[in-house]
């Protein structure tokens, strides 16, 4: 689960992490008292959306002007003509894609007096079971640009878990960034402070870009990206409290009701599968024979009638699904449950596009026969070759 800038930056400063002053706001006659809260002279007015490149980005409307999603204001005035121009207007980035996102949320920062930028983030080392630290003096920029263009600029450390952060981990962090004297001490503090909140609050990822030193001598997370382990959100009610569903898409928040795996991607061919190497093997070869998945849905290996009938209305859902193909090899699945799943979804929402299915292994003369005597209009296949090449030409046409 992802959460927002001004989210991220609220819960880091639970744990003493060096932040700037600054006031969400959802409208534009919100932004004038939101200003007047800071000191000026200087805001910054930022776009809120679960995507990178925000400063970067450019606005699809026209009323939106052209600074991009991160601006300098100068005064109330400007604050609050920038959060008219942006609220509602959709922000594309690097991250996004071109459909981009619409922006709901702004946050209204005070002002910084920077001297120097740094990259820092946490993620879990999942090759080693630790959590690694990444630093570079790069910050500002792409991350990915550095690693390419200058990887020697990028220093990396793993925590050992049985040990936790020491002293030397910070000493570290403060030597990638080259900073000594007091601002080293600064950087071990913020070093120890962010493994904290990291490890607490079972985070997946915490990315600071970028990290400042002000002209006034002190280190302070100038942005701050924070995405969660979603295994571990039942413990953190007040992480969940953060979900924003209006960044999520709507048929991923409808399939976790259902505790089904689901990832809307841009082909045309929806797709039904049990087990994740199974489905990976499934949109692998519908790339093979010349289309693309509309999504990633492992239905599991356990699912019930209910259940697959609930996956089927989602896929269905997608305007952008013009075939669908269901490949299932009946393990602790058996294809029975499948195929009654699949019939009672169709009679609900109708069929409007060519349905494809594969069942192989237990029960998959039961399964076939449910198909079978069901009356719907649908083309059974023998593998997943097979399969995959009569979804491709149903869909064009053949």
């Amino acid at each position: 689960m992802n959460i927002h800038e001004y989210q991220a930056k609220a819960l880091l400063g639970q744990f003493g992490v060096p932040i700037s002053r600054g006031v969400p706001v959802l409208s534009p006659a919100e932004s004038d008292a939101a200003a007047k809260q800071l000191p000026g002279p200087i805001w910054v007015v930022k776009s809120q959306i679960h995507a990178g490149g925000r400063g970067k980005g450019k606005f699809k409307e026209a009323s939106a002007g052209d600074k991009g999603g991160v601006r300098i204001a100068k005064s109330v005035a400007e604050v609050n003509e920038f959060a008219k121009q942006m609220l509602g207007a959709t922000l594309v980035t690097i991250q996004t894609g071109a459909a981009g996102k619409q922006v709901n949320r702004l946050y209204i920062e005070e002002g910084s007096d920077i001297d120097k930028e740094f990259y820092l983030s946490i993620l879990v080392d999942r090759e080693t079971s630790e959590i690694s630290f990444v630093v570079s003096t790069e910050g500002g920029v792409n991350i990915e640009d550095v690693a390419h263009n200058n990887p020697e600029k990028i220093v990396t450390f793993s925590v050992d878990p049985a040990t936790g952060i020491m002293a030397h981990h910070g000493r570290t962090v403060a030597n990638a960034l080259k900073l000594s004297g007091d601002l080293a001490k600064q950087a071990e503090k913020l070093t120890a402070q962010l493994y904290a909140a990291f490890v607490a609050k079972d985070m997946a990822m915490l990315e600071i870009n970028p990290l400042v030193v002000t002209k006034q001598g002190q280190l302070r997370v100038l942005d701050a990206k924070v995405s969660f382990d979603g295994n571990a959100l039942y413990r953190h009610p007040d992480v969940m409290a953060l979900r924003d569903e209006t960044e999520e898409d709507a048929k991923e928040i409808e399939a976790s009701k259902y505790d089904l795996n689901y990832v809307t991607l841009d082909g045309n061919i929806g797709c039904m599968v049990n087990g994740a190497g199974l489905a990976m093997a499934t949109m692998d070869i519908i790339k093979l024979y010349g289309m693309a998945p509309a999504n990633f849905l492992d239905v599991g290996g356990g699912a019930s009638k209910e259940k697959v009938a609930a996956a089927f209305k989602i896929i269905t859902a997608d305007p952008n699904v013009k075939g669908i193909l269901v490949n299932i090899f009946g393990g602790i699945m058996k294809c029975d449950v499948i195929a009654e799943g699949v019939v009672a979804a169709v009679k609900e929402v109708g069929l409007k596009v060519p349905l494809v299915v594969r069942l192989e292994g237990t029960n998959v003369e039961a399964g076939k026969k449910i198909i079978s005597e069901s009356g719907l209009n649908v083309v059974p296949a023998d593998n997943l070759d097979d399969a995959a090449q009569k979804i491709v030409k149903a869909v064009k046409g053949g």
